[in-house]
């Protein structure tokens, strides 16, 4: 006990403690998706449950304007009137600010929601955030959560390009009640 005191306080005072608690493991398929309420890019706040009835592409990005996550943000985009032809709606989340959302949705033309994760509360609950240089970003996951809350796939370390067609080929399977991963 008195080991356990000694090497505890030590990974508190190095903050070793803190960088465990960045490594939570994502939810598994079949497990119910944690709910959270975020603001998005109009400084709306916007919660999981609000989608109940519909699926939901919950997908987490490292930071707007950036190669990768501009690519990914385009292919969802060009992809948004299947998803809604499927009852299913996008939901983009970062650390950035609902500031830099909106400058980003503008000058980038996104029309769905990207959700401002900047106090660092919401990736960690779905094991998807990383320290890169100092800061701590969402790592690009992705989650498909049915119209219960459920999560029924998950893809882990995106690949941006392809994603979006991915995701859409995925779908179909899952909505009919196909296996989940």
């Amino acid at each position: 006990m008195k080991i356990w005191k000694i090497a505890s306080s030590c990974l508190i005072g190095s903050g070793l403690l803190a960088v465990s608690a960045l490594a939570q493991e994502p939810p598994a398929a079949g497990t119910k998706a944690p709910d959270f309420t975020l603001n998005s890019q109009e400084g709306k706040a916007v919660s999981l449950h609000d989608f109940k009835g519909k699926w939901v592409v919950l997908y987490f990005y490292p930071k707007d304007m950036t190669q990768g996550c501009t690519i990914e943000a385009h292919n969802f985009q060009r992809d948004l009137a299947q998803y809604e032809a499927k009852n299913a709606v996008i939901l983009g989340v970062s650390e950035d600010t609902v500031d830099s959302h909106q400058q980003f949705c503008t000058k980038e033309s996104l029309t769905f929601r990207l959700l401002s994760d900047a106090s660092h509360e919401v990736a960690p609950k779905y094991g998807s955030i990383m320290e890169m240089r100092g800061m701590q970003l969402a790592q690009r996951n992705t989650f498909i959560v049915d119209p219960q809350g459920v999560i029924r796939k998950v893809y882990l370390k995106v690949n941006p390009t392809p994603h979006s067609t991915d995701v859409l080929a995925d779908l179909p399977g899952l909505q009919k009640g196909g296996a989940t991963e």
